[in-house]
């Protein structure tokens, strides 16, 4: 899967893809993560990427001209309905619909090129929601300074869910949100730490048992963590 991340801070995504399990994604041959500058789209002396909006207010805007040149370049298309099937370009903004699971899981399975567009200022002008983008993306009901941690939080989301990225097939399956619960309480060596202990059922081998308790601990901490997510 290709990522290509259009951003006026390339320089903020040098280091943060060589850890961990991007790395091992990336070194494997199952994901490719570009950064651009989305300066480089720019046709003036000073590169400008941003203006004043139109109508007043605080704050800049970024302009359409480069990020159309930039997504057409990427793409080699000029509008969405002209993409091939697999490819998805996504805003960051806190206007987008909410990443979950099942919004990870989509791009995981249905796409193998993303094109992911960093907002900053106060956004990017609206054109480019309306002609290029196929998917308005937030990380949450906060607004941060642009779109750079929101792209790598998405990345991070989708890579872990290619086939091959995880050491186990099975791991994404049992995971908090994969069942629409929170996942079960996880215990290890020792035992008995300053006399808290790890629950009999998960020493004693009876893998009913555990796979009960599980569940039902899923239930007890999603009830008291997450109860929203059991209204759903």
């Amino acid at each position: 899967m290709l990522f290509e991340i259009i951003t006026i801070f390339p320089e903020f995504f040098r280091d943060v893809f060589e850890y961990g399990i991007i790395r091992r994604a990336r070194l494997a041959g199952l994901v490719e993560i570009r950064a651009h500058d989305l300066r480089r789209w720019t046709t003036d002396k000073h590169h400008m990427v941003d203006d004043r909006p139109f109508g007043g207010g605080d704050g800049m805007v970024l302009k359409p001209e480069p990020v159309f040149a930039a997504v057409e370049e990427l793409t080699g298309a000029t509008s969405r309905e002209r993409y091939s099937a697999r490819t998805r370009v996504i805003l960051l903004s806190p206007q987008g619909k909410v990443l979950t699971q099942p919004v990870a899981e989509s791009f995981a399975a249905d796409a193998d090129h993303l094109v992911l567009i960093c907002g900053r200022y106060e956004g990017v002008d609206e054109r480019v929601a309306d002609a290029l983008i196929t998917d308005e993306v937030s990380i949450g009901d906060y607004v941060l300074s642009g779109g750079e941690p929101a792209a790598i939080v998405l990345t991070d989301a989708v890579v872990r869910l290619i086939p091959g990225a995880l050491g186990s097939e099975t791991s994404a399956l049992h995971e908090s949100f994969s069942s629409g619960l929170l996942d079960c309480p996880h215990y290890t060596r020792p035992p008995d730490f300053r006399g808290m202990r790890v629950p009999d059922v998960l020493l004693g081998g009876n893998h009913a048992e555990i796979a009960r308790w599980r569940h039902e601990a899923a239930l007890e901490k999603t009830k008291r963590n997450r109860p929203d997510l059991l209204k759903k």
